[in-house]
């Protein structure tokens, strides 16, 4: 289950390697040039698209914080969870009743993952170790599960919206070494952008690095793959696999609720947003590949940019972008942009 590396990639795929670096330095370009009247006649106001490549970026560090845990669950051990976004409201509300109690937004992150890492625990060990290689079953008793779950923190929440509030520390903008536009006098305008959103861009780069390197460095990532491998000569070996697999649960459960949260202080927490961010983890779990912590970064990344990018330049089609992205994937490369055939 180890991911190719980069230099893999270039030796194998030398074309899509320069259209990479191609359009990554043309993105650069972009980014860092003062636009002339043609360019804004072409692409918009440069504030406007710096504003929907950042909002894509920290919205795709969202889309990667609950695929990431939806990979570990789906792609490592096989379990169709249908209910994960279900786990990421239920954190989002957690989080929110703990932060109005407690005034801090850190006991709201940290209460989010151990209760809904220990309402992982329970669903393994009540359901999915009992349903193992019964994909259908899985599906069915899941989906069964999140409307339940919906009910409920409807009948405990009402249908308002809801919003987490941002700690003093994290409020406020942050100016960013972009220039957005050009004075009068010729004094170049800086581009700002919210301190929170750059903070839990941070983090979920930070939560992406540890869990790469626990999967491929320690030795509990090695259980872990080989218990995917080969579940039954694994346990011959004396390993307790059903253990290790109750704490994978549990640690992708808990970033569940985590990023229920961070989507809940930058976005709002409502009904239905279980439904959306569970498409949202299946398309980035398409797109990015099973099982892959890099494939989960890339496709959160990818669909991040697309939703806000079509919600600025084509806001009739942008419900539509994303699976077309995923449509296209699938006909190119099934098993996803970085994981292994």
């Amino acid at each position: 289950m180890s991911d190719r590396p980069v230099s893999d990639f270039i030796a194998r795929r030398p074309v899509w390697s320069l259209a990479i670096i191609f359009a990554v330095g043309i993105l650069v370009w972009l980014i860092f040039s003062v636009w002339t009247p043609g360019m804004e006649a072409m692409f918009g106001r440069k504030r406007v698209f710096l504003s929907a490549l950042f909002n894509g970026i920290t919205l795709g560090a969202l889309y990667f914080l609950v695929a990431s845990g939806f990979t570990l669950i789906f792609g490592l051990m096989r379990n169709v969870n249908l209910a994960h976004g279900s786990l990421y409201l239920f954190g989002g509300y957690l989080g929110y009743s703990v932060g109005q109690l407690t005034g801090s937004w850190l006991m709201a992150l940290l209460a989010a993952f151990v209760v809904v890492g220990i309402v992982g625990v329970l669903m393994q060990v009540l359901l999915f170790r009992w349903m193992e290689g019964q994909d259908l079953r899985q599906t069915l008793v899941t989906i069964g599960l999140s409307i339940i779950f919906a009910d409920l923190l409807l009948w405990n929440y009402g249908g308002d919206t809801f919003q987490v509030t941002t700690p003093d520390w994290l409020s406020g903008p942050v100016q960013l070494p972009f220039v957005v536009a050009l004075r009068g006098n010729g004094d170049p305008v800086m581009m700002t952008y919210p301190f929170v959103r750059i903070a839990i861009l941070i983090g979920a780069i930070i939560v992406g690095v540890l869990m790469w390197l626990a999967l491929n460095r320690t030795r509990v990532g090695m259980l872990v793959r080989a218990g995917v491998d080969d579940r039954d000569m694994l346990s011959a070996t004396g390993v307790r696999v059903q253990l290790v697999f109750v704490m994978i649960f549990a640690f992708g459960a808990g970033l569940a609720g985590v990023a229920g949260v961070v989507g809940g202080t930058f976005q709002s927490l409502q009904p239905g947003e279980d439904t959306k961010i569970l498409l949202s983890s299946l398309v980035v779990v398409i797109v990015g590949g099973m099982g892959s912590i890099p494939g989960a970064a890339i496709g959160a990344l990818i669909v991040g940019l697309a939703e806000q990018f079509g919600s600025v330049y084509m806001p009739t089609y942008a419900v539509m972008l994303t699976f077309i992205i995923m449509v296209a994937v699938l006909a190119v490369r099934p098993q996803g942009l970085a994981a292994r055939r």
